[in-house]
């Protein structure tokens, strides 16, 4: 796993704007899989790529300048904000907002979330959580758009991360074309 700066140029919207209707009607599948899923992005996105991927840190701070609904559903009042992509073969798989409490945050995973050079699904393996969608986060794509670029409503989603004794994480994600690389061709 390499951390790298991104080039603007490598990110593309998950769907395609000169696909046709087949490839239209496959993506739309491939989408609703991704955003369905509720298992390691990261570990997903190694399959896809075949092998390790790049994690691009572009942006990472501890801050109380946070969205109402991060405050709302995790402890504390100073969070780290994190904004990421993950890339396998120079193609963007997806971006990523995340906000970490650090509020009872375990000294080793803080450690490593702090160093930003590990993606956060590597560093939760060891832990027993669970993702929960959440509903009606504009706040939290609109930010994730202002740092990464290219909106992509449609390809996004947002969830809390669960551990038994709470809530620790809420993550936007934003699933790019690199997704499909190695997919069928039609």
């Amino acid at each position: 796993m390499s951390v790298t700066r991104l080039r603007p140029a490598e990110r593309e919207p998950f769907m395609s704007p000169s696909a046709t209707p087949q490839e239209i009607a496959y993506q739309r599948t491939i989408l609703q899989l991704l955003l369905a899923q509720n298992g390691s992005t990261t570990r997903l996105c190694e399959t896809i790529a075949g092998g390790p991927i790049d994690l691009h840190l572009i942006s990472q701070r501890i801050t109380e300048d946070v969205p109402q609904a991060v405050r709302r559903l995790l402890p504390g009042t100073r969070f780290i904000e994190r904004f990421t992509s993950l890339a396998g073969h120079g193609e963007v798989m997806m971006d990523n907002l995340s906000y970490i409490a650090l509020e009872g945050l375990a000294p080793d995973l803080r450690r490593g979330l702090e160093r930003g050079d590990v993606p956060i699904g590597h560093l939760l393996a060891q832990m027993w959580m669970r993702r929960v969608p959440l509903h009606a986060m504009r706040e939290l794509l609109e930010r994730l758009w202002r740092v990464v670029g290219l909106p992509d409503d449609g390809a996004a989603r947002c969830h809390a991360v669960v551990t038994p004794d709470g809530p620790v994480m809420v993550l936007a994600e934003a699933f790019r074309r690199g997704m499909l690389q190695g997919a069928c061709v039609f």
